[in-house]
């Protein structure tokens, strides 16, 4: 149980650490930690390059998070419990995305992570809290406000789940939901501050083109 314990860590937190936005702004020349938010997550890959590279930032990030819970519940299978497997390996995939550390443990903040864990977890809360996220976003053009509500719908969605399907069945997986809502709304900390003061910028298309992002013309960073 040690071993396959231990497995499941290294291996989720290793997988989850894989700076998709980092690497495929690279493919362009760029260093994404130099333009926009200087977050390496798939908004900032969007709003500095544009669709064509933050969705597949976006897919890659939810991948590596369904991935990681699928395996860990491989690895795990004779030794863990299956919910115990795949939460293990959830937690350690988003703190590796969150916490990468190829790059001094600057990544992320975990939403598209987040999501691909819940889709491999809970699929009804991943579900509902997309939907959270996409009304919220479409309404105010904020994706910091649109992801803390989605984060925070997760436990709640859980807990109902909890009462009227599971019937008190399943305890680990709202303490599950709690700590990834948690740690999303923690990660957003700095963002809460700008929501409260009005400095929060709106998402927009970007502004820049590569070539200015390259030669270091292009507009300020957010």
């Amino acid at each position: 149980m040690i071993f396959a314990g231990f497995e499941i860590v290294v291996i989720s937190y290793l997988l989850g650490s894989i700076p998709f936005g980092f690497l495929v702004a690279k493919t362009r020349g760029i260093d994404i930690r130099q333009h926009g938010s200087g977050n390496i997550g798939a908004t900032n890959v969007l709003r500095v390059l544009g669709k064509k590279w933050g969705i597949p930032v976006f897919v890659l990030d939810a991948l590596k998070g369904l991935i990681a819970v699928r395996l860990a519940m491989v690895l795990g299978a004779h030794e863990i419990p299956l919910a115990a497997a795949g939460i293990m390996g959830a937690v350690c995939c988003i703190l590796g995305h969150n916490f990468p550390i190829w790059l001094g443990f600057k990544g992320g903040k975990g939403i598209a992570t987040s999501a691909g864990v819940l889709l491999g977890m809970l699929p009804v809360a991943g579900v509902l809290s997309f939907c959270v996220w996409l009304l919220l976003f479409f309404l105010t053009r904020y994706v910091s406000l649109a992801s803390i509500f989605a984060a925070i719908t997760v436990p709640v969605v859980v807990v109902l789940q909890l009462i009227f399907v599971w019937k008190g069945n399943g305890w680990p997986f709202f303490y599950f939901a709690l700590v990834i809502a948690v740690l999303a709304v923690w990660r957003h900390r700095s963002n809460i501050k700008r929501l409260l003061t009005g400095t929060e910028p709106r998402f927009e298309k970007k502004k820049e083109t590569e070539s200015e992002i390259q030669d270091g013309t292009g507009a300020a960073p957010l």
